[in-house]
């Protein structure tokens, strides 16, 4: 019952009129920018960020969350009309939905993705605020050699999640890494790795480099590739609402795409690709219409669409409780919260309850909202496709670099901006990936100063590390998640090796 009040007064914030208009203008913006291929929420939330520095704590994020579940949402539109995603996510959803749009059956795939992922919206907002307490509950427990340990699997896990090898995903940490220590240390008071410039003893802002790693780079790579011709838009013909056939095809993959997104959502390195694809695979396992799927089965956009909504509320569990993000829109949510002077973790729900279950509240309103706007203003969706992908990306680079100087109005600033946007662009074009970067920013001066506080209790004693049942448990899996890919990777070659020298002989 102390979650159902706690929720309910969560409402009440969330139903103010500004908070009204904050998740109003995220869900417009998430929905917008899900449609556009190659804009995802990460760059959007990274080029809002020096905008809302000195707005209201509590709108911007509820603004941020909009446009995190709005994406998700607008992610279907290009998968289905375009047979090309707005974001990673939505790529299961292009193989059945655009194979439906094609056969004049646009306008059910869109009803099912709508519906599919208010429905799994709606059960995991309620997953995420009665788990969300017992998670805080257990963080308690955690001292600061649970935390380092908690901080390394986290580290692990996102080297190994993203990226094209694990070896590109810690090199692109360790850079990560190597940048949060630029500055004074706060407990010696020596520079480092300021090489003598004044600008940089107060280190990086987490901002700025977010905004030039996600919207600079993008924009310069996207630049890079030249102009390409306009892809075929397939138009919605006929109605856009489902038939009882279409209903009853339905709602069981979308519960059963909510039960794989959620869970797989809050753990460390899930994602919400690996949900959509499993929902994927189950739902053409489970199918009475196996003949279909290939060319259009309304089961293969159901069920993967309320996986990828439903692992967006998953995803806070992790960042809102521990103060870990598990992709890369939730990396740059976590620098929203530092901006406001609040840090993720089980202290923010004791320190700072309103804006916590105000947030989540908002989750609800945001998912009826995205129902609401979703079907009647498909036209409009569509018609965004038709901008110029360089009036696009120029408007990027415009908009990040009047949003840098708005929040640090220094030349030196505009440099680290160009600096880091055109490392971005190398990193790229190298096939490094962009996430591991910011976390590591991120999380590594927060996992250096729980290694002190660990180290200094025990007196310098390094077991204390590992005395822990917990701690040695959570460097374990840390371990594994680098160490497992790995060996299934060699497996994998050493079967194919094999199968080749048989079919030599």
């Amino acid at each position: 019952m102390e979650t159902l009040d706690l929720l309910l007064q969560g409402l009440l914030i969330a139903a103010q009129p500004s908070n009204l208009l904050f998740a109003l203008l995220g869900v417009l913006l998430g929905t917008a920018v899900g449609v556009l291929p190659g804009i995802g929420p990460a760059l959007t939330v990274a080029l809002l960020l020096p905008v809302t520095y000195r707005l209201d704590p509590a709108g911007s994020l509820i603004m941020f969350a909009g446009i995190y579940y709005g994406g998700m949402y607008g992610g279907s539109t290009t998968s289905i009309l375009l047979n090309t995603p707005g974001e990673s996510a939505s790529i299961v959803t292009a193989l059945e939905g655009n194979k439906m749009a094609r056969k004049g059956r646009g306008g059910p795939a869109l009803a099912t993705a709508a519906i599919g992922s208010f429905v799994a919206g709606l059960i995991a907002t309620f997953g995420l605020a009665f788990i969300a307490p017992w998670v805080v509950k257990l963080a308690l427990m955690f001292g600061p050699a649970e935390y380092f340990a908690l901080m390394m699997l986290a580290f692990m896990t996102v080297s190994a999640a993203f990226g094209s090898s694990a070896l590109r995903g810690l090199t692109a940490l360790a850079l990560g890494l190597a940048i949060g220590l630029i500055g004074i240390d706060l407990q010696t008071g020596q520079a480092r790795l300021a090489f003598g410039v004044p600008d940089l003893l107060d280190g990086i802002e987490v901002t700025t480099i977010a905004v030039a790693m996600f919207a600079i780079g993008e924009a310069f790579f996207v630049a890079s590739r030249g102009l390409k011709g306009q892809e075929e838009i397939v138009p919605v013909k006929g109605s856009v609402w489902m038939n009882k056939q279409d209903w009853a095809r339905s709602w069981k993959p979308w519960l059963r795409g909510t039960a794989l997104g959620f869970p797989i959502g809050a753990m460390p390195a899930g994602g919400a690709e690996i949900g959509t694809f499993l929902s994927y695979t189950t739902e053409r396992q489970l199918t009475k219409h196996p003949e279909e799927f290939g060319h259009g089965a309304i089961e293969g956009v159901a069920g993967p669409e309320a996986a990828n909504n439903a692992s967006a509320a998953g995803t806070l569990v992790p960042l809102l409780t521990l103060g870990l993000p598990t992709t890369a829109t939730a990396a740059i949510m976590l620098a929203g919260f530092q901006q406001f002077g609040l840090q993720p973790g089980p202290l923010l729900f004791v320190n700072n309850p309103t804006l916590v279950w105000g947030l989540i509240a908002s989750l609800l309103i945001a998912n009826l909202m995205l129902l609401v706007l979703n079907l009647p203003l498909i036209g409009m969706w569509v018609k965004l496709l038709s901008i110029p992908r360089h009036w696009l990306y120029a408007g990027i680079v415009m908009f990040a670099t009047l949003g840098t100087i708005g929040a640090n109005p220094s030349i030196f600033e505009l440099g680290v901006l160009l600096a880091f946007g055109l490392l971005a662009f190398v990193m790229r074009v190298l096939d490094f990936p962009i996430a591991p970067v910011v976390i590591g920013l991120i999380l590594g001066p927060m996992a250096e100063q729980q290694l002190r506080r660990a180290l200094a209790i025990s007196q310098g004693d390094v077991s204390v590390l590992v005395t822990s049942p917990i701690a040695a448990g959570l460097l374990l899996l840390a371990v594994a998640a680098v160490v497992v890919p790995l060996v299934m990777r060699a497996r994998g070659k050493g079967k194919i090796l094999n199968e080749l020298a048989a079919n030599d002989d």
